[in-house]
């Protein structure tokens, strides 16, 4: 352990003492959760200070109705369904697009929007769709694509739009109340794009500390130090603990493109249902890259899992151990839910990283 990170966990632990209660924040992103797990970090905390899992973790919050509508659009023929790697084993209700793949979909992994719409170059007789999964960090790149498709007249090129903003999913969750926080450990590589000043009127609202932090070790253990001073300060503001990486406006460039390309609308998450302005659709100039409007899918109802609890765990209501399936009916190699299929799902990181100690240390708290 460096001096650094010995330095932050006495920290916490002197500040946690003070507290005469247990201390619970949210990591709203869905890397800090891997993070903290795999460089062991939860493993320091205080026994009085519990983090829980938030929606930032963009495979697992996408609803259930847009993975419908994605195998739908890749049982079309003359269609090349595009996605990230993570898309492609979440189940949906007529499989998934590696078991569509499997029987002959023309179903292809890319790593960017530029591999999807050079695809479209290449492929003039097929139509590409790309899967546009993400917050704000893969949104710009979205629109990138459709803005240089739009100027080359590439019209065999379209996005299945599920894109999110994660400020009104924080908001939504303090709302519905279900869960008791003290603060958040914003997502820095969103913050990157958004701004730190994004979360102000979230504070301003609900005064609840937001601070932003990296993703090492280090930098985990001092976003947490910093929201456990303000919490027992009671003083919530936004503070950024990430300012070699984060500036208080964001990238202008990124921000402009957004709002040049889309438009902000409701948006369907999974288990949070239709939160007001929480996603992006394209704007009227673009309207015919939207893969929905183009072969006239209609999205229907979510149907998840009988088992699966995955909308619990990312609002933060329930533990991956809690599950029944957890570790049992639903594993990596057999998921039934988004959170184990995910490289940043809360439950792929328990059954990776830290199940048999994560789950001792849920049974000492309880107990």
């Amino acid at each position: 352990m460096n001096a650094g990170i010995e330095l932050a966990r006495d920290e916490l632990q002197a500040l946690c003492r003070r507290a005469n209660r247990r201390i619970q924040l949210m990591e709203v992103c869905g890397t800090h959760t891997v993070a903290l797990f795999r460089a062991g970090v939860r493993s320091l905390l205080p026994e009085n200070l519990r983090l829980v899992s938030g929606p930032g973790c963009p495979v697992c919050v996408t609803a259930q109705r847009h993975i419908d509508a994605a195998i739908e659009l890749a049982t079309h023929p003359n269609v090349i369904l595009a996605t990230y790697g993570d898309m492609l084993r979440v189940p949906g209700r007529r499989g998934s697009l590696e078991k569509l793949r499997a029987e002959g979909a023309q179903v292809r992994v890319v790593g960017s929007t530029r591999v999807a719409l050079d695809l479209a170059r290449s492929q003039p007789t097929q139509t590409v769709v790309f899967l546009g999964v993400g917050f704000e960090t893969t949104a710009p790149a979205t629109g990138a694509a459709v803005l240089e498709a739009h100027r080359d007249g590439i019209e065999n090129f379209c996005v299945l739009m599920c894109h999110k903003l994660v400020v009104p999913a924080m908001a939504a969750l303090l709302d519905a109340g279900d869960v008791p926080l003290d603060g958040f450990l914003a997502p820095g590589h969103v913050s990157v794009i958004i701004g730190a000043a994004a979360y102000r009127p979230l504070v301003a609202r609900y005064r609840k500390p937001v601070v932003i932090a990296g993703f090492e070790p280090e930098q985990m253990l001092n976003g947490l130090v910093a929201l456990v001073r303000q919490v027992l300060d009671n003083r919530p503001a936004v503070e950024n603990a990430y300012p070699g990486v984060v500036s208080d406006a964001g990238n202008r460039v990124a921000l402009d493109l957004l709002q040049r390309v889309f438009v902000i609308a409701d948006a369907p998450w999974r288990e949070l249902g239709i939160i007001p302005h929480s996603g992006l659709e394209l704007a009227p100039p673009f309207a015919r890259y939207d893969a929905l409007r183009k072969f006239d899918v209609q999205l229907g109802e979510d149907e998840n899992h009988p088992l699966c609890r995955c909308g619990e765990v990312i609002c933060g209501k329930l533990e991956p151990c809690d599950c029944p399936a957890f570790a049992t009916a639903c594993t990596p190699l057999a998921p039934i839910g988004p959170c184990m299929v995910s490289s940043e799902g809360t439950c792929a990181a328990w059954f990776k990283y830290g199940r048999v100690d994560a789950a001792h240390h849920l049974g000492e708290e309880r107990s």
